[in-house]
């Protein structure tokens, strides 16, 4: 078997493992952004004009004007939908990495395997 070979199989298992966890990461935090924007849509269509609202300022509640609150949730809701369609972006682009990283260790793993086989032998 090829030292170099062995080291090649090796590096490109590792960064595949890399990819792995950056990849688990951005779904991990795909969910959260789903899970604050669905808060943050449930509690703005139960919000009535009758409703007070109060903004938590260190550890006191101030009044807020309904109108500037609602401004305050759309941006929040508008900075988390493109937060989504930056992870959407960074997921397709981690899977496409992993395709590729698996490809070349499955490539290479083949390689070794041929090595490993006496001369003359016939892969069953």
């Amino acid at each position: 078997m090829s030292a170099a070979l062995d080291t090649q199989l090796q590096k490109a298992t590792n960064e595949y493992r890399k990819i792995e966890t950056d990849l688990s990461n951005a779904v991990e935090a795909r969910q959260r952004l789903d899970i604050q924007l669905t808060e943050n849509e449930q509690e703005f269509k139960s919000l009535t004009s009758q409703n007070e609202v109060f903004k938590l300022i260190g550890p006191v509640l101030v009044k807020q004007d309904q109108s500037e609150a609602k401004s305050n949730v759309e941006k929040r809701l508008e900075y988390i939908r493109n937060e989504i369609s930056r992870v959407e972006a960074q997921l397709k682009d981690l899977n496409a990495k992993q395709e590729k990283k698996r490809l070349e260790v499955v490539h290479l793993q083949g390689q070794m395997e041929s090595q490993q086989q006496p001369d003359g032998a016939i892969a069953a």
